[in-house]
């Protein structure tokens, strides 16, 4: 059959419960899931179809239809972000694919052009993915906005006991306290999930049945920090650290280190630009950095509304000319205004501007990954020393903090 004919065939739906199977089969093809991945993570019994039914329950799921035949595919979760302190609505992007037959014929393309569309309809000014191609999703317009550090620590190197007023529990990965720590964590951190029922599905979903959970709770048996961790083979594997205060996380760091006996190792990830060399006593580790998830402004003038610019001594403008791969209400000459509050206002149009910019640099610069001077020396923006220098006052410089999947 023709490719022009079989354009003319397929078809653009929503995908519901009723495709679970045929959304699990995709899931599974795209993705390389075999048998054998399902019985390392213990999920032999259970298949992918119950684990990602939640997608289909709760997130926004588009495809394309041969006939009756699910094709491509792709699903919005509803999240939110602290973005600076402020909450935003996030589109999460996940069950990416399309069946290799069908390939080349824009399909992807116009579900994604579908769901950002839709998110935009939603308020969710901005999107979070995890890519299985860098620049595939580049072209897209994301871009990179989180690291993951993943790092060893020998035995023989873990941190000496260090006295602190309070103490940790093992309890089960129900205990109420744990939500409650992660809620105050996430508020302080600029770039976390603020975790809803599905959030934390998501993030739980394939881990093992022998999860363990330690709480520590201070002097006045208030819950302070937590460790999701398990422990095997004579490796202690740290899935999340999370928490609140200092105290905290010595009181956690003495609960590793009480297992010396036990252990040859502990292995973990740090979703920071922190490396846990610095504060151990002995720093002499193996740390790796890899690039983690990607984010993109869906409607820039809503995100900019939104956006808690630093406070300046007076008003300031910008004008900018802003390209977008996708979205045509991304495109154009923008006047930015910024009171001394931080207050960001954003109008169409201008006349002189002083920054060429794309929306996936425009993103990660505003999400605090990579500042303004750096940008313009690697040539990923066009501008004057002058608006960098306004651009480096208006940005605030932290790094953005997430340690999600979806």
């Amino acid at each position: 059959m023709s490719r022009s004919k079989l354009q003319d065939r397929i078809r653009l739906a929503n995908v519901e419960t009723k495709h679970a199977e045929q959304f699990n089969n995709l899931l599974r093809y795209v993705f390389q899931v075999t048998n054998r991945d399902l019985q390392i993570f213990g999920w032999e019994n259970r298949e992918i179809t119950q684990a990602k039914l939640p997608v289909l329950k709760y997130a926004d799921v588009v495809g394309w239809f041969d006939g009756d035949k699910l094709i491509s595919q792709l699903a919005v979760y509803p999240f939110q972000v602290n973005i600076f302190g402020h909450i935003y609505e996030m589109g999460g992007l996940t069950g990416v694919g399309t069946y290799p037959e069908y390939a080349n014929l824009g399909l992807m393309n116009k579900l994604m052009l579908h769901a950002l569309t839709k998110m935009r309809d939603r308020k969710q000014s901005i999107s979070y993915l995890y890519p299985y191609s860098i620049p595939y999703y580049r072209r897209k317009g994301w871009e990179i906005i989180t690291d993951k550090i993943s790092f060893e620590v020998p035995d023989t190197q873990l941190p000496k006991m260090r006295n602190v007023p309070g103490n940790v529990e093992r309890v089960s990965i129900e205990h109420p306290d744990i939500k409650v720590i992660y809620d105050q964590f996430a508020v302080q951190h600029h770039g976390a999930m603020i975790r809803n029922e599905l959030a934390w599905e998501e993030y739980l979903r394939w881990d093992l049945d022998d999860m363990t959970v330690g709480i520590y709770y201070n002097n006045n048996d208030e819950p302070m920090g937590y460790l999701l961790y398990w422990v095997a083979e004579e490796v202690f594997y740290i899935k999340e650290m999370v928490y609140i205060v200092e105290e905290a996380r010595t009181g956690l760091w003495n609960f590793i280190s009480a297992h010396f006996s036990m252990i040859k190792l502990v292995k973990g990830d740090i979703y920071k630009g922190e490396p846990l060399s610095f504060i151990l006593d002995d720093g002499d580790i193996k740390e790796t950095i890899a690039p983690y998830f990607m984010a993109r402004i869906v409607d820039v003038r809503l995100f900019i509304e939104q956006y808690p610019f630093k406070r300046q001594d007076k008003d300031c403008e910008l004008i900018f000319n802003l390209s977008d791969p996708m979205l045509e209400w991304n495109r154009g000459t923008f006047s930015l205004t910024v009171d001394k509050e931080g207050k960001g206002t954003l109008q169409e149009g201008g006349v002189n501007p002083s920054l060429t910019i794309d929306i996936p640099t425009l993103t990660t610069m505003l999400m605090g990954y990579k500042r303004a001077t750096y940008l313009a020396r690697i040539g990923r923006i066009q501008t004057d020393e002058a608006t960098i220098h306004l651009l480096e006052g208006l940005i605030r410089p932290e790094h953005p903090y997430f340690s999600d999947y979806f």
